[in-house]
């Protein structure tokens, strides 16, 4: 009996500048459906970012293409392996952010906080002097994060300066140590913050999935599931799929005990968003999810199900 073959998921970032972001568009995208690979690649003045996924062969070609970029030689990128495919089209859309903070002042390129390992992380976030503070959005929060982590409580990326000058005379005296997902998200923040005059600031390298990579459980400070942008929704220890599933109507992630609320129903709506929407638009919804059932009868995949929307 052959081995079930794993679908290469990889997830990469790189700060460099780019000239002229509108000619590399064409010929990567080209190339990524060449190779069968499928996923988001955001391109921007700044640098790129994104997740693909796809066979070995496809995700190096892919990879050596990127690398192959002015600037972009040194790129890094994290793998883990998905059951099947977790997205269902190559996307390369153009922007003016590869991770929007709204801050033009900000550049990770100048200078950014201090990379700590993954395997001294732990000992960083367990002084007493240190603040630990989770960028990531609130939906990601609550459904994993480090011990004793700080919620920002940010709906979006965008929201972090103006939570930091609400909050920033918390923190006097202490040194900051901040983490996100995959590590670009820190690039930003932990510069804005060298900017606002912190002197002592740390970031995960790798972000949280280098670290559930790295770090047994058994000494792990990390608590719960890392929410991931396509259809695994979550990760553990070991980059294992988690149990979430996801609302796709408000792409908020939500557990089989959710799934039993009132407020559910399948592709409209759930507790986190039932109040958000209008009817007018659940009637929509309502039809997205009867084309995305009737698109399963026939043994295919229907695009409104896609799981690689919000960032």
């Amino acid at each position: 009996m052959q081995p079930m073959t794993k679908t290469i998921v990889a997830a990469m970032y790189h700060f460099t500048r780019f000239a002229d972001p509108t000619g590399i568009h064409t010929p990567l995208l080209e190339i990524c459906n060449l190779q069968g690979v499928k996923g988001s690649l955001l391109i921007a003045n700044e640098g790129v970012n994104g997740t693909i996924a796809g066979t070995r062969q496809g995700i190096d070609t892919v990879l050596a293409y990127l690398r192959a970029l002015p600037g972009c030689s040194a790129l890094e990128h994290k793998e883990s392996l998905s059951s099947d495919m977790p997205f269902l089209r190559m996307k390369v859309k153009l922007k003016k952010e590869i991770v929007t903070m709204g801050q033009p002042h900000v550049d990770p390129t100048l200078n950014v906080g201090n990379y700590v390992m993954p395997q001294d992380w732990n000992d960083l976030i367990s002084q007493d002097d240190v603040v630990l503070i989770d960028t990531r959005n609130d939906y990601e929060y609550s459904i994993g994060t480090f011990k004793g982590a700080i919620d920002p409580d940010t709906e979006s990326f965008r929201d972090f300066p103006r939570w930091w000058e609400e909050n920033k005379d918390r923190f006097h005296n202490k040194r900051v140590a901040m983490f996100c997902t995959g590590g670009i998200r820190c690039e930003k923040s932990t510069n804005y913050l060298l900017g606002e005059g912190v002197k002592d600031v740390f970031h995960l390298k790798g972000g949280i999935l280098k670290y559930l990579e790295e770090i047994p459980q058994e000494e792990s400070k990390w608590e719960g599931e890392c929410f991931v942008f396509d259809s695994r929704v979550s990760v553990g220890h070991g980059l294992t799929e988690g149990p979430y599933n996801l609302c796709y109507a408000c792409r908020r992630p939500i557990s089989d005990d959710d799934m039993l609320r009132p407020e559910f129903e399948k592709g409209v709506s759930c507790h986190q968003c039932i109040d958000e929407h209008s009817e007018e638009r659940r009637v929509r919804f309502r039809e997205r999810q009867k084309q995305v059932m009737l698109a399963k009868k026939r043994g295919g995949k229907h695009i409104g199900e896609r799981a690689d929307v919000r960032a």
